[in-house]
Parts: C-alpha cells; sequence; structure tokens
C-alpha cells in the first residue's frame, strides 16, 4: 500500500501590467515535477481576490479576445458601490477586478497522472492579473502517491 504524499508550494508571481493574462503552466509544471507525485491532484488557489486563475489555451489573439470580454461584462468605472466611498472604505477603485475575478474564479483543479498534469494538448494554466501592478502569491497543494 502506498502512502498519501501532501505537498504545499507557493508561487510568487509580479504582475507588470493593470490587466494582464499569464500562462504558469511551465513553473506550476515545475513543481508538480520536484514534488514527486505520479498519480494525484493539483490545487492552484489564488490568494487574493483581483486576480483569477481558469484553464484555457494560451494564445496572443485570444489573451486579447478574453481581455476585452472582460472589459464589455465588466466595465472599469460604472457607479459600482465599492468604489463609493459612502458604502466602502476601499481606496484602490478596484470594483470592476473583484466582479471580473468573481465572474472567472480563483481555483483550478488538475489531475496528475504518471507524473505529468493532465492537461489537453492545447490547454494552460492561465493567471489573470485584474488589478496590478502586484506582488501576488498562488498556493498549490499536490496530493497524491
Amino acid at each position: 500500500m502506498q502512502t498519501l504524499k501532501v505537498v504545499r508550494k507557493t508561487l510568487t508571481l509580479l504582475s507588470e501590467k493593470h490587466s494582464e493574462l499569464y500562462d504558469i503552466t511551465k513553473q506550476i509544471r515545475d513543481i508538480v515535477l520536484s514534488a514527486d507525485v505520479k498519480e494525484g491532484i493539483l490545487l492552484v488557489n489564488s490568494l487574493h481576490t483581483t486576480v483569477a486563475l481558469f484553464v484555457n489555451e494560451f494564445q496572443a489573439a485570444l489573451a486579447e479576445d478574453l481581455k476585452g470580454l472582460f472589459e464589455r461584462l465588466v466595465k472599469e468605472r460604472d457607479g459600482y458601490r465599492h468604489d463609493d466611498p459612502r458604502y466602502s472604505d476601499c481606496e484602490r477603485g478596484n470594483a470592476h477586478a473583484h466582479l471580473r475575478a468573481a465572474l472567472l474564479g480563483r481555483s483550478v483543479a488538475v489531475g496528475i497522472s504518471r507524473g505529468e498534469l493532465s492537461l489537453g494538448r492545447f490547454q494552460s494554466i492561465i493567471f489573470a492579473e485584474l488589478d496590478g501592478p502586484r506582488q501576488r502569491s498562488i498556493d498549490l497543494q499536490i496530493m497524491g502517491v
């Protein structure tokens, strides 16, 4: 019988723009390989409320399309209560970032099979910075045998 291994690591990122998408698959793959888990699951979790994580194809034109979609769905300035000092103590004026992150999600679960991430040929783990530039922490929990 094999013993379940649980490994926790933190990936620290420094975003460069106010709103940007980053492919973090390689950094995550390297961490999973160092954990030496052959079969299991990976949970990638943001420790922030104005970033998002999701799986999709990472391609320049699609990244621009996604950013345009975020901007159309949730405008940057649209009279949000979170940005209004009468209702909130937030000084950053970042309600749009919170709302976009809520739509996209803050965590991703990916299987691990034969020591590799169970991702399709065109799938990447994408980090969406929605209120940068800032230093960000991503928590990784790797569980398996």
